[in-house]
């Protein structure tokens, strides 16, 4: 795998670690395939605190997308750099179709786990390339990046969106982001770094995606109160301060965009 696809092994850790602790996410999939499947990560890329973010990350995607499925029941569910994630399984496909999309090489690496069923299907396909998008039906979509914006330029997402707006009349988007200070700070110590990847991306103003008819909603909160409230003691406390802060909040932001 090159750099980019082996950051897929962070957050397959994460929730492998969190779902074994009982927090945040009930996993046992991510728990099985790490245990099968075990990265050699080093450093910060392994650290619990780490750990216990990406775990909050992705329960806040998963509570997200619940929320979307049942508002737009005729919904395809797009997951873009799926990676080895278990969403599908978390969160169910609820009668919605489902497409997990990521780079020819994870989804081999991830059919070994994943069985496609009429509801479920794996698309190999990358962004900025997007020919593989013309293959989802012409329905409304909801779609999830998590971990994928800070690899793509601006301009890369731009067009990405305006492909979505050519494909759908409604959509439903939620996406983490670096912002440009993140992005510079990486340099120095970001646990992608220690898997290879030494080039990421920080998105300055939500609104320059504003295209097309897709436009910003709101930004939410990456670590929620009520998940912090899962650890307790000395680590509620260095977790707040290091991952929930006013500087974690100069670095990671979650952000909603929608059309129709």
């Amino acid at each position: 795998m090159n750099s980019i696809n082996r950051t897929l092994f962070i957050p397959l850790y994460g929730k492998a670690y969190v779902s074994r602790k009982g927090l945040f996410l009930d996993d046992p999939l991510a728990e099985r395939i790490w245990g099968e499947n075990q990265f050699p990560l080093k450093g910060k890329a392994r650290s619990k605190w780490l750990a216990y973010y990406l775990g909050i990350r992705a329960a806040v995607f998963d509570a997200w997308l619940n929320q979307k499925m049942r508002k737009m029941p005729d919904a395809v569910v797009l997951h873009i750099g799926c990676g080895l994630d278990s969403r599908v399984q978390r969160v169910g496909a609820q009668g919605h179709d489902w497409y997990d999309v990521d780079m020819p090489e994870v989804i081999r690496h991830r059919r070994r786990f994943y069985p496609e069923s009429e509801n479920y299907h794996m698309i190999a396909g990358e962004l900025p390339h997007l020919p593989w998008l013309s293959s989802v039906p012409r329905k409304s979509c909801i779609v999830i990046m998590e971990g994928v914006s800070m690899y793509l330029r601006g301009e890369d997402l731009q067009d990405f969106v305006r492909a979505l707006s050519r494909q759908f009349d409604e959509i439903a988007l939620l996406m983490d982001c670096y912002t440009p200070l993140a992005a510079k700070l990486s340099r120095f110590r970001n646990p992608v770094r220690e898997v290879g990847v030494t080039k990421v991306y920080g998105l300055e103003h939500p609104q320059v995606l504003n295209v097309d008819g897709v436009h910003f909603v709101q930004e939410h909160p990456m670590t929620p109160q009520r998940f912090i409230d899962e650890l307790s003691g000395t680590e509620k406390a260095i977790f707040e301060k290091l991952y929930a802060g006013r500087f974690s909040q100069k670095l990671y932001r979650l952000y909603e965009y929608k059309k129709g």
